[in-house]
């Protein structure tokens, strides 16, 4: 195995059943698929006994040892990925993220990733900031949300720019605001949602509102921009509303768990507004249209305020919502929405 051991655990089973799944159960922070691996590279033994096949039969009252190696990370590549550069100097960049990228390497995109096409730009000078796998990086979009991102650098400007993420603009001025595009409509033009968030123990790839006691605390400051009716049987029915979002704090999904928590989920959102696809129909054929065209989350961080982590200058960079979030907006407003 790769990399000195970074955990041993040992543990006597209760019941029988495959190696993988016994696993899995006894270590639900660990995916299937790497236990897996780690059985694969004789990472776990069984009695005493290396066991190499994950689909091995164990009996209850089995000893069970396992050794989780120490991930070596790998070393993103670099590609040159067109970016679109809202401002850049010798200590940053901000860029306009496109819809669709990956912020840095994960599974299922190694060479495709924001990272990727920094290293290109940046050449050797990005290599390590902030880490190997994520050079230059402070903070993140979701893969489908599009909008105004800052990148160090240099190590001196990653650890300012990290600091006034980590205060989340209480001391300085850091801002972040966000459009987003959700059903239905508040009931309040202005409200505050404070929500602690975590991940949720089902489902790794959901967060999920939890007690103050047991999550993260998280605050999205929102306001009502614009809304949309439609004419039912009896009255006009409210189907959709374009709310600006401001982060307090900046929580994975903050803005869609949030929204969602309210009733209002995200046009476009499968994993969190999964409840609300049959709203579609409420819409008019060319916004139907635009919004299966849309295929994501209908949110796009507009704003971005901080001071340069050189000169503490404060700068504040603005990107208007894509061509495929306006084609949408320009439906809703069609005659008939």
């Amino acid at each position: 195995m790769e990399g000195a051991p970074l955990d041993t655990a040992v543990f006597t089973t209760e019941a029988a059943g495959r190696l993988d799944k016994l696993l899995a159960d006894a270590f639900p922070e660990l995916s299937r698929s790497r236990l897996q691996q780690v059985v694969r590279a004789g990472g776990v033994s069984v009695d005493g006994v290396v066991v190499a096949a994950p689909s091995t039969k164990v009996k209850a009252g089995a000893r069970i040892t396992l050794q989780i190696p120490e991930a070596e990370p790998a070393r993103p590549e670099a590609r040159a990925i067109p970016l679109d550069i809202i401002y850049e100097d010798d200590a940053l960049i901000v860029i306009n993220k496109a819809a669709g990228m990956v912020v840095h390497p994960a599974a299922g995109h190694h060479d495709d990733t924001l990272v990727n096409a920094l290293l290109a730009h940046c050449g050797d000078s990005l290599s390590g900031i902030g880490g190997v796998r994520r050079p230059g990086i402070v903070h993140r979009l979701d893969k489908d949300t599009s909008g105004v991102m800052v990148v160090a650098k240099t190590d001196q400007a990653h650890q300012a720019l990290s600091a006034q993420f980590a205060d989340h603009g209480r001391s300085g001025p850091l801002r972040r605001a966000y459009l987003a595009l959700a059903w239905g409509a508040p009931p309040l033009p202005r409200f505050t949602i404070r929500k602690a968030l975590a991940r949720s123990a089902h489902n790794r790839e959901k967060i999920v509102v939890v007690g103050e006691d047991r999550g993260r605390e998280a605050i999205t400051h929102v306001s009502t921009l614009k809304s949309w009716t439609t004419q039912t049987r009896h009255a006009r029915e409210p189907v959709a509303t374009l709310l600006r979002c401001e982060l307090e704090t900046g929580r994975t999904h903050q803005i869609r768990v949030h929204l969602a928590s309210q009733g209002h989920p995200l046009l476009g959102d499968a994993l969190y507004g999964s409840g609300f696809m049959s709203r579609a129909a409420k819409l008019t054929p060319a916004a139907r249209d635009a919004l299966e065209q849309l295929g994501r989350q209908a949110l796009h961080a507009e704003m971005l305020g901080f001071a340069h982590p050189l000169t503490a200058t404060p700068m504040r960079f603005e990107a208007p919502p894509p061509e495929d979030l306006q084609r949408l907006l320009r439906a809703l407003d069609e005659p008939g929405a």
